[in-house]
């Protein structure tokens, strides 16, 4: 009698002593027999001895036979099996249980994940930002300045300004004043001489 795990064929007729879900799988015995088997405990996971689980087989014709897939808490156990006209004593075969990071046959994991995962986040992201916003921007832009102002010279007041030689535009039209006001002033005096000489004449006639 072997130990095969769930997912090797019947064909293999090579112990297995590390499996996770496994079967036993009898061959070579006398047509139509039984043979009765129980698993027994083994240190240093169990109390050696104690029966983990027991039952028995009913061969075909061919001697053949093969148990329901079998499960048992990871640890170290020993197969022992009786039969009739079996001689000495009974056969055995020791092995380990191990399904941490094993799967069953239908590819589903041996077991569920201990805990789900949280449905919500652990923390709440904030409601609100933790700092307003600046201030919003001026609604109206500043005025720019105007483009005739910036580029036209400022209005005289009143002082000098350059003339295109380089002198002084104010000087020039004072002299020529000066000049006019000159020339009216002697106008006027040869005028009045006139006047006065015609009323001389007038007299002595």
């Amino acid at each position: 009698m072997k130990i095969h795990d769930a997912r090797t064929g019947e064909a293999l007729r090579k112990n297995q002593p590390h499996v996770c879900t496994f079967y036993l799988d009898a061959f070579g015995f006398d047509g139509r027999q039984q043979v009765d088997w129980r698993i027994v405990q083994m240190p240093p996971t169990g109390s050696k001895g104690t029966v983990a689980k027991s039952d028995s087989l009913d061969l075909d014709g061919d001697g053949h036979g093969r148990s329901a897939d079998l499960t048992l808490p990871d640890g170290h156990y020993k197969l022992v099996w009786n039969f009739d006209g079996e001689h000495g004593r009974a056969k055995h075969k020791v092995f380990w249980t191990d399904c941490e990071g094993d799967e069953e046959p239908s590819g589903k994991p041996s077991s569920e994940p201990s805990e789900k995962p949280s449905s919500e986040p652990s923390e709440k992201p904030s409601e609100k930002p933790s700092e307003k916003p600046g201030e919003k921007p001026s609604d109206q832009p500043s005025a720019p300045e105007s483009s005739a102002s910036a580029s036209a010279p400022a209005a005289s007041t009143g002082g000098p300004s350059a003339s295109p030689d380089g002198g002084s535009g104010d000087l020039a039209e004072t002299g020529t004043s000066v000049a006019a006001a000159s020339v009216a002033a002697a106008l006027l005096l040869g005028v009045g001489g006139l006047l006065v000489a015609r009323r001389r004449a007038r007299g002595r006639s």
